[in-house]
């Protein structure tokens, strides 16, 4: 990711923040018109009452419609409506626009199906498009003077206003911990534990069955893929909004998976 980029921005409130997306257009769509987007063939959405968009990454993979997705938010990078931030997810596509070696695991193979399905003009231009926004985009946005923080999976209160590979790579990935969940998942530092900023750090990443609110930080990654819901948070007013999946594109679901953390912990109890 780009270490020189900026990570201030001055577009003012208010603005939505979207929690991990992948690919999921349908509910997309959806949420953007609950919000009171609409959607015109040019900027791809934009809100009478000026509001920003602020996408906090993984754009694509598992859903139908990872490309259509980014083809939504590239409009709105274009004509100003809309502010992104890398996921892990979209650092896995870069590298793989790259050329690079990247498995096609975890919900990959559903975009590299719907770029394969491209004729080989229009997936190039897309790609090189693509590609660019994610190695060009802040690690995470600093916004409404300092008071609040955007990022992928977060950041830690010494970062806020930095950048550097470290910083970066915190911001798309967290910190893992060498451990693994029951779902055979690793286990990542719970840092908004610990949290004690003054900005409002506002992430996903992390799926959970609701927006958790805590520290002064918000997850707003309701596992929509996984059967769960797409979360908005608007802001100033710190007011969720959610659309359900219209069903599971990944397993195991949302549900599953709760229940298998569920029993585990339960296990480990006896």
């Amino acid at each position: 990711m780009n270490e020189q980029a900026q990570v201030t921005d001055e577009t003012p409130p208010p603005y939505d923040l979207i929690g991990d997306v992948h690919g999921c257009i349908d509910e997309l769509r959806e949420l953007l018109a609950v919000l009171g987007y609409v959607e015109d063939a040019h900027s791809g959405v934009w809100h009478p009452d000026g509001r920003t968009l602020i996408f906090l990454g993984d754009l694509a993979d598992r859903g139908p419609g990872g490309l259509q997705v980014w083809r939504l938010v590239l409009a709105g990078l274009e004509h100003g409506v809309a502010r992104f931030v890398p996921g892990n997810h979209d650092s896995k596509l870069a590298r793989y626009f790259q050329g690079r070696d990247v498995r096609i695991s975890h919900g990959f193979e559903q975009s590299v199906r719907e770029l394969a399905a491209l004729p080989v003009g229009e997936r190039t231009l897309l790609a090189d498009l693509i590609c660019r926004t994610i190695l060009d985009a802040p690690p995470y946005l600093l916004l409404d003077r300092d008071r609040l923080v955007a990022a992928h999976a977060g950041v830690e209160e010494w970062m806020i206003g930095g950048n550097s590979r470290q910083i970066s790579i915190f911001a798309r990935f967290g910190e893992k911990t060498g451990e693994h969940n029951a779902l055979g998942l690793p286990l990542r530092r719970d840092w908004a534990g610990t949290y004690q900023g003054r900005p409002l750090i506002v992430y996903g990443h992390t799926p959970t069955p609701e927006p958790v609110f805590r520290n002064n930080t918000v997850n707003i990654d309701q596992g929509c893929a996984f059967g769960g819901r797409l979360t908005a948070l608007r802001y100033p007013e710190l007011a969720t909004v959610s659309v359900p999946a219209r069903r599971v594109y990944a397993h195991p679901s949302m549900a599953e998976q709760m229940a298998l953390l569920t029993n585990a912990a339960l296990a480990a109890d006896d």
